[in-house]
């Protein structure tokens, strides 16, 4: 079963309404279930259609619609996120008063998740005492302020007041998220007291003492999932294959190069742990020799001919030597554009290794490696999918230890 987060954006009645259908729109890309509750202002600047278009959801405006379901509370509810963009003046000052006159307000009232704003307003009214004052209450009520920027405002005017661009708002809005998650998997303590074993980063296989075949993986997804599974009580093993990030504080790390010594490190630290994720990008293959000194174009000449042998597939061995009760998961890494031939590659693969469950990546140019977010499908021994998620690689790290627990 999906558990995709819900995020609700509303949006209030100003010039800068026009930019919230990018943050929808950005937030509906990364796999969110995004549901906009307008202000009847909000929909003097941008129409409901384009909203209902964008957010592939019905847009909210009025409190007596859907009575029945109480949806004036039932919104609020069901949010893991709400993102109030733009925020006016006027929307700022009931927000800190407590005020529900409207559905947004209900909304806000009626939920516990964590609250985003992201102020747009002349400069005039951004810097007035009582805008001021009202920040500062809902910033002590720790709600999140993105923004205001410096820029051109309505008309001819330039100042502070300027709404973040939706690109900032998103990543902001979403760190958030990603954090509340995490604090809400930690007090569960649903790993408390199991050993958890991930590998994680790149390997690389030497040519000579200065140049070798590796890829590019940040090891950022790997270290994700130390920090959220030791944050829910876990005891962590990270075997870090040349990370780019730091390793998160509290966990044991043990640092590798090649896929030979990342095979001989899992091998090792596998017989007492409870659950293996092999999140580390391994090569497939080494070179057959590697060179004692720098190899030089000199003495090479215009061609240089490398004979490759294959790693040991390091998933599959790990899922053979299994012992009861153990879970087991791969990832996989793979270009394929077309979902179904995605799931395909993923379920041949899944069969292949052995494993328990297998978590499949889509990787590319500009996705996957290096980035801070991440898109999966996660599958189980039999191919079915079992859950997806979408976003800041914390948050998918957490999503991924829901199907261990």
């Amino acid at each position: 079963m999906s558990t995709v987060p819900t995020i609700v954006v509303g949006i209030t009645g100003g010039i800068a309404a026009y930019k919230a259908v990018n943050v929808v729109r950005a937030f509906v890309l990364r796999g969110y279930d995004v549901h906009v509750v307008a202000t009847d202002a909000a929909l003097r600047f941008v129409g409901a259609p384009t909203l209902e278009a964008i957010s592939r959801n019905p847009v909210h405006t009025s409190l007596y619609e859907g009575v029945a379901e109480v949806r004036h509370v039932a919104i609020g509810q069901s949010a893991d996120l709400i993102v109030v963009a733009p925020a006016t003046a006027n929307s700022i000052a009931k927000l800190a008063a407590g005020l529900a006159d409207d559905l947004l307000g209900n909304t806000i009232l009626a939920s516990t998740a964590p609250l985003v704003i992201a102020p747009a307003m002349h400069t005039e009214m951004w810097n007035n005492p009582a805008t001021v004052a009202n920040v500062a209450t809902l910033r002590s009520r720790g709600i999140t302020i993105i923004g205001p920027g410096y820029g051109a405002l309505t008309g001819t005017d330039i100042g502070a007041g300027r709404m973040e661009e939706p690109e900032v708002i998103v990543e902001g809005a979403l760190a958030v998220l990603a954090a509340s998650q995490s604090e809400s998997d930690s007090a569960a303590g649903d790993l408390s007291g199991r050993r958890v074993l991930i590998s994680a980063g790149g390997t690389r296989e030497a040519l000579d003492p200065v140049r070798f075949l590796g890829n590019r993986s940040s090891g950022k997804q790997g270290v994700a999932l130390a920090e959220a599974a030791a944050s829910r009580g876990a005891r962590v093993t990270l075997v870090a294959a040349n990370l780019e990030v730091d390793p998160p504080a509290g966990v044991e790390v043990i640092r590798v190069s090649s896929a030979r010594e990342l095979n001989a490190a899992m091998q090792a630290a596998a017989g007492d742990t409870d659950v293996l994720i092999m999140a580390a990008a391994v090569a497939d293959y080494r070179p057959v020799t590697v060179a004692e000194g720098k190899i030089k174009k000199e003495h090479t000449g215009d061609r240089l001919t490398l004979e490759l042998v294959k790693n040991p597939d390091i998933l599959a061995a790990l899922a053979a030597a299994r012992r009861p009760g153990q879970i087991v998961i791969g990832f996989a890494a793979e270009t394929e554009a077309d979902t179904d031939a995605l799931l395909a590659l993923g379920r041949a693969k899944v069969s292949r290794k052995g494993c328990d469950f297998l978590v499949i990546n889509r990787v590319g140019w500009n996705e996957g490696f290096a980035s801070d977010d991440n898109t999966v499908i996660v599958l189980d021994a039999h191919g079915a999918i079992v859950n997806e998620a979408s976003g800041a690689k914390l948050s998918v790290a957490n999503r991924i230890l829901d199907v261990v627990v």
